[in-house]
């Protein structure tokens, strides 16, 4: 059994619960999502596409226009509009709930690869309901995540390392139930969009099996795709500016490791084993956010909302 994969999706998850962290203290130090999201996608262009122009370019197949209209739109609702709603959403609510919502993605991966005949699912067989099984416990819950209001345990609540100013806060984070509702439904949207461009990467990767290639042409056009959002909704200079700060440290982590390397990773691991295998690890992100949340961020563990 190759091991490769398995290495690759836990270091994927491991960088991602770093993203929801630092992403989640950037938001609340005040910074606009959508430029944050431009930010990114930016640095992530940089640093992926002199690697893969110097390792992918001679054996590269043809870029058709069918082909770039189909990256087109993946990048536009699987990276550009899932990025800005997940920004929305971690506003409203913590990077916990972000990594518990993501539990989702497997089963909404499994019931698009269904529909697109992807898998099977063979209800007579024990593997098939087991698959049932696993898409009723997984839904239901999600839905104590966003209803159910459980006991906290705040051991670190005033011990964290990402101090934010409470002054700076970003206006849309208000703790109330209606806001929380509100941002578990617009990661659910994100994880949807996420989860239908991991189906559908599959078959564009078949027309262009370039993996660095094809990632670093995700990443430009939602890089030109995320300014023009983020030009519209904010034009005040002074929110644009970065300067050595938590800002400058989150938009280069994510734009170069949770962007950059994650998306030849998340590519790679889709080409290799389908994006089912994929999809199913992506509980592991929650254990390792919920503890760092509560450490860095300081952050309550809790049971529901």
């Amino acid at each position: 059994m190759e091991k490769k994969p398995y290495f690759a999706v836990l270091l994927r998850h491991s960088i991602y619960a770093g993203m929801f962290l630092l992403s989640k203290a950037a938001f609340d130090g005040g910074m606009n999502n959508f430029i944050f999201v431009f930010y990114r996608q930016a640095i992530a262009t940089l640093f992926l596409l002199p690697i893969a122009l110097y390792f992918e370019w001679k054996t590269a197949p043809p870029l058709s226009f069918v082909t770039f209209a189909k990256i087109f739109m993946l990048s536009l609702f699987g990276i550009t509009v899932c990025l800005d709603l997940q920004g929305v959403a971690l506003i409203y609510t913590s990077a916990s709930l972000a990594a518990a919502t993501i539990n989702a993605i497997p089963v909404i991966t499994f019931l698009f690869a269904l529909l697109f005949r992807v898998e099977m699912l063979k209800l007579k067989s024990i593997v098939g309901l087991a698959k049932v099984g696993g898409i009723v416990f997984c839904m239901g819950g999600l839905l104590v995540l966003v209803f159910y209001k459980g006991p906290q345990l705040t051991f670190f609540n005033n011990h964290h390392l990402f101090s934010i100013q409470k002054h700076h806060q970003n206006p849309l984070h208000v703790a109330s139930t209606q806001t929380w509702i509100k941002g578990c439904f617009l990661m659910m949207a994100s994880n949807t969009l996420w989860a239908l461009s991991l189906v559908l990467q599959a078959f564009v990767l078949k027309c262009y099996p370039s993996t660095l290639l094809f990632t670093s042409l995700q990443c430009l056009v939602s890089s030109f795709q995320s300014f023009v959002i983020a030009i519209a909704l904010e034009r005040n200079l002074d929110e644009w500016k970065l300067s050595w700060n938590l800002r400058l440290l989150s938009v280069a982590y994510c734009g170069i490791v949770a962007t950059g390397v994650t998306y030849s990773l998340q590519t790679w691991v889709i080409k290799k084993k389908g994006p089912v295998f994929l999809a199913m690890s992506t509980p592991i992100i929650l254990v390792i956010t919920t503890i760092s949340s509560a450490v860095l961020l300081g952050e309550s563990i809790s049971l529901g909302r």
